[in-house]
């Protein structure tokens, strides 16, 4: 137990808290307003922005996924460093899965050679599990 008195304020002290809030509406000038509407930047993967991307990028054809984000983010979006982030792991990740692709269907491939050499993992796969 704390032997400290409770932090009080003075009824005073409260109202102009008060009358200092109810100033605050936000910008009211035209760069004010386009600076606080890029705020929603700084909260990275929760912005709305930085959703639709993932899901424009997600429905991408293959081989089209760059193309795609060039198309969709716009420069201010490509500056930024999450955004940017993002577009190039996708594209490492499309690159991975196409050199995967292409080595599981040549002739003699270690990963399709050992692809179903364990019986359980065979029979999981059968059975659509």
């Amino acid at each position: 137990m704390s032997l400290r008195r409770p932090y009080e304020l003075s009824p005073a002290k409260l109202a102009a808290h008060r009358r200092n809030a109810r100033k605050s509406t936000g910008p009211r000038s035209a760069p004010g307003k386009a600076q606080s509407r890029l705020n929603r930047l700084r909260h990275g993967s929760r912005s709305r922005l930085f959703q639709d991307l993932v899901w424009e990028l997600m429905d991408a054809p293959p081989a089209a996924v760059a193309r795609t984000a060039r198309g969709t983010m716009t420069p201010e979006l490509a500056g930024h460093p999450l955004f940017a982030e993002l577009g190039q792991v996708f594209c490492h990740t499309e690159a991975e899965v196409t050199l995967t692709r292409r080595a599981l269907t040549e002739e003699r491939t270690p990963l399709k050679d050992c692809f179903y050499t364990n019986k359980a993992t065979k029979s999981m796969k059968t059975r659509g599990g």
